[in-house]
Parts: structure tokens; sequence; C-alpha cells
């Protein structure tokens, strides 16, 4: 194998002319490109022909040399109709033809040329096979050095040469005007592409704000809600009950506490990508989200609030996802809060159900009177627990019983194991 640096130059560009293994077939052709290469081919069929006869006109010498080349000639441009399909194969048909034509008379070697190119034009764009492909455009270049020497250029009207000059000035523009189209369009889609990118980060950020806001209603409402009924009791019976009144605000130090515990979690997560300060990630509490196996201490900070809450678990206990687990606690929080705020006075109770098919959480209570912390609510909680179950397919009823009380159910699926 010859691996001369310039034959593998050449051996590279018929790679990239042609397809090698692997590369995209080339596209299939269309009706309109089949009627362009037929009206091609007999284009040039007409003119090799009458530039024929005009030559055998004026050079009738030949005889009957010159009656056998007129019927050869128009023969030579039509293996074109093929060009697309079988390039190399209308190339390897055209130069044999053309080269005999030349050598009866250099008359009409121009056009033969001129078909030529064509057919090596259309294996360059069409060929399939690099190494053919770079021995059949030697072999055209060697014809067209002999088809040119020497070759009788026609004679053209002033009109005719003019089209020629303006049919490719015309092409060159239209391609660049079509080619700054392309490149105008490719920017718009950019900056689409750009926009929607901003337009999801923005509502990426918006969702993960209003998740946040979530997380600290559930945080703050509970917790402060409980201390702000611990110490309204506290100091009604400071008084008359100084034991109880130390029990009640001991109740009010452990929600502080807990409160302070579950909001430097939340901050602590808002905080690990911080650059700034001495790396508060480092620092801050990591401990898990509280999932069912806290419902004990929930429901007994909810009881020292002076809350009767009687916790029933039915099924088989296992394992659910983390997610799932924190979005259950989150619902009897949020229950039971709202039961200390608008039910005073009231008994509640807590169900966890572990269905074959699914999570059902139920927290009921029987009524009450409503607490000074009533007015702080503002409706949210339960939305953001309705919009928590449904990122896992879960649903939250709500509303009140038909004996007096209230009713919260919610359900989330569970995959079979």
């Amino acid at each position: 194998m010859i691996n001369h640096p310039t034959v593998q130059r050449l051996r590279t560009a018929a790679t990239r002319l042609g397809s090698g293994p692997g590369a995209a077939p080339p596209p299939r052709t269309t009706r309109r490109g089949q009627a362009f290469d037929l009206a091609l081919a007999l284009f040039l069929s007409y003119t090799c022909g009458r530039y024929a006869i005009v030559a055998h006109r004026t050079h009738d010498a030949h005889g009957t040399t010159w009656n056998e080349l007129l019927l050869l000639v128009p023969l030579v441009p039509l293996p074109l109709v093929l060009r697309r399909r079988h390039p190399l194969a209308a190339l390897w048909t055209v130069l044999p033809a053309a080269l005999l034509v030349r050598s009866q008379h250099p008359d009409i070697a121009f056009w033969e040329g001129v078909v030529v190119i064509v057919a090596a034009y259309s294996a360059a764009a069409y060929g399939r096979h690099p190494n053919a492909l770079l021995l059949s455009l030697s072999a055209a270049t060697g014809a067209l050095a002999v088809l040119f020497d020497d070759a009788l250029l026609p004679h053209f009207p002033n009109a005719v040469v003019a089209l020629f000059v303006l049919v490719p000035v015309f092409a060159v523009a239209y391609e660049l005007r079509m080619w700054r189209r392309r490149v105008e369009e490719g920017r718009e889609r950019l900056s689409a592409l750009e926009r929607d990118r901003l337009a999801a980060l923005q509502r990426a950020v918006e969702h993960e704000r209003a998740r946040i806001a979530r997380e600290l209603h559930d945080v703050v409402t509970h917790n402060v809600s409980m201390m702000t009924i611990q110490a309204g009791a506290a100091r009604k019976i400071l008084d008359t009950a100084p034991d109880r009144a130390r029990e009640a605000m001991a109740a009010v130090e452990s929600g502080g506490r807990a409160a302070m515990t579950e909001l430097r979690h939340v901050m602590g997560l808002l905080t690990m990508d911080s650059d700034t300060g001495d790396d508060p990630a480092a620092s801050a509490d990591l401990s898990p989200q509280p999932g069912l196996g806290r419902l004990d201490a929930l429901v007994d900070g909810v009881r020292r609030a002076g809350l009767p809450v009687e916790l029933t678990v039915r099924g088989e206990r296992r394992a659910v996802p983390p997610g799932v687990e924190l979005a259950a606690y989150r619902v009897v929080q949020e229950a039971l809060t709202n039961t200390v705020k608008h039910a005073g006075g009231a008994d509640a109770e807590v169900t966890v159900d572990y269905a074959p098919d699914g999570l059902r959480v139920e927290v009921t209570d029987t009524g009450g009177r409503p607490t000074g912390a009533a007015a702080t609510g503002n409706g949210r909680g339960l939305l953001g627990l309705r919009e928590r179950l449904a990122v896992y397919g879960g649903t939250l009823h709500t509303g009140p019983r038909p004996r007096g009380g209230y009713r919260v159910t919610a359900s989330i699926p569970l995959e079979s194991r």
C-alpha cells in the first residue's frame, strides 16, 4: 500500500466525499431530482448532437467515421440520468465514450468534457466507496486533460455569455442569502432555548421557594401553636397551681427546642452550597427528616398541650420511602395543629393504616371551641399538604364529620412488595 502523504490526503478527501462504513446513506432521489437529471441528460445530448452535426458539415472528409460518430455523440450524456443512484457507474460509462469521440474529432471535445465534469461531480457528491471514488476522480482528471487539450471552444452569442456569467452570480447570491437566513434562524433558536432555560430555572426557583415555605410553615406553625397554648395555660394557673404551671413552661421549652432543631435542619439545607462564612454546611444539623417513627413523640407533645390524642397503627409496619414518611408525618402534624387552634377541648384520634396497596393516614377530632391561636391560620397548610401528597400520587380529603368535629384523610399509594 502506498503511504505517500499526498496519496493519504487524497484518500482522506475521498473518504469525506464518499461515505465510509457507518456513514449515513445518501438522501433518496425525489421525483423532482429524477426529472432534473433526465432534463440535464437530454439537454447535453441535444447540445452534443447539434455541435456534432455542425462539425460534420464543416469537416465532411471523414465520411463513414463521422456517420458512426453522429450516432455515438448524443448517447454519451444519457448515463447522467442515473448519476444519483449509480454515480460511479455513470462516470465510468461516460469516460471511454467521451475519449472515443475526442479521438475521432476534437471539435466537439469541449462538450464531452462538460459531460465528464458533471459525471465527476455526481461521483464526488453521491459516491459510496472511498477507494473507488479516489480512482474514479483521478481517471476523470486525466480524461479532462486529454479532452481539453487543443479543444476548440464553441462560439457563444454575447447574450448567452452574459447569461453564463449571471447565472453563477445569482446562484452564489441566493446561496449566500439562504446561508444568512439559516444563521439568523439558528440565532433565534438559540435565543429561544436560552429563554426557555431561564424560564425553567425561574420556575424551579419558585417551586423550591414554595417547598421551603411549606416546610417552614409545618415546622413553625405546629411548635409555636403548642408553645402559645402552653404559655397561656401557665399564665392562668401560675398563682393557683404553680406545679402545673412549671410543667406547662417545661413543655414550652421542649417545643421551642424542637422548633429550633427543625429550623436548623431546614436552614442547613439552604446553606449547603453557600460560599460565605466558615462552611455553614459543615455545622448544619443533618439529622433525618421526621417520619412515622416520630409520631409517638409528636402525639406526646400534643397531649402535654392539653389535647387528648389516641394513636392507632393498623396493619404490618413496613419500610416506606422517606418522602412518603415525611408527607404522612406532616399530615398528622398539620391536622393536630389545626385541632389545637380550632377545636380547643376536643378529643383527637390518629390512625395509621398500612394497607397492602398504600398508606392511609386519618386524623379526626370531636369538635370544640376555637382558641386564640386560630386567628393565625391562613389556609395554606392544607394546600401545601395536597401538593406534597400529589408528588407521590396521593390524595387529601378534609371536611366536617356527620356527628360533629373534623376529619383529615390522606391516601398514598405504595408499590406492592
